[in-house]
């Protein structure tokens, strides 16, 4: 089995692009079915509350004016190959360290296809519906919506369960030297950084595959 470490935050849209276009590359690999991807917690804005405020407004601040149309619009177009239908109007930006939580628990209770599909459940709400991803009732109802308890999911959210792992795993991107998501890390000895083509990535995941078993063998 291949572990796939992958840091991101679930308001990140290149992020979503990221996720898309990895599994598209590992539905082309002969050995697919020895893939494992697990979700790492990393947030763009540690100082964003569960209140929502203008997306565009704070891309703006952040990176100059205009950048909000600049970059939306690009996302928008890349995104249709891959059937994400990026709602930029209605996203908002809020707090992901409770999104982070849930996806920390699910990974604990389910493991990988668990934790996954909340994965994309959360990404989906967010950049497609406009959901608050910071609002506890809102988190819970899509926790169910991905297959988990939702009474567990209102116990995670309502205490501090989870915490540590997701400072856990801010803090082991800075030690990845990881400034920016997507980032990939293969079988803990390869990264591959950002939201790479899908033929990209099947060319880097088979030549990893090659590599290490070529490695075990010796």
């Amino acid at each position: 089995m291949m572990t796939i470490d992958v840091w991101s935050d679930v308001v990140c849209p290149w992020c979503y692009l990221g996720k898309r276009r990895l599994e598209a590359a590992i539905e082309q690999l002969d050995w697919k079915d020895d893939v494992e991807l697990r979700w790492h917690a990393y947030q763009l804005d540690p100082r964003a509350t569960a209140e929502p405020k203008d997306l565009a407004t704070s891309i703006d601040a952040k990176y100059g004016p205009g950048s909000f149309i600049g970059m939306t619009k690009r996302l928008t177009a890349l995104g249709e190959p891959i059937g994400i239908d990026y709602r930029f109007d209605k996203a908002v930006r809020v707090s992901t360290l409770d999104a982070h939580r849930l996806l920390a628990w699910a990974w604990d209770i389910q493991g990988a296809r668990g934790q996954g599909l909340l994965k994309e459940r959360l990404l989906s709400a967010y950049f497609t519906e406009g959901r608050n991803v910071a609002d506890h009732p809102t988190l819970v109802s899509l926790a169910g919506e991905a297959g988990l308890d939702t009474a567990e999911a209102a116990t995670v959210l309502a205490g501090d369960r989870y915490r540590d792992e997701v400072k856990a795993d801010i803090l082991a991107a800075e030690d990845h030297q990881i400034t920016g998501v997507p980032a990939f890390i293969v079988a803990g000895r390869v990264q591959i950084p950002g939201a790479q083509e899908v033929e990209t990535f099947v060319q880097v995941l088979n030549r990893c595959h090659e590599r290490f078993a070529a490695a075990d063998e010796r």
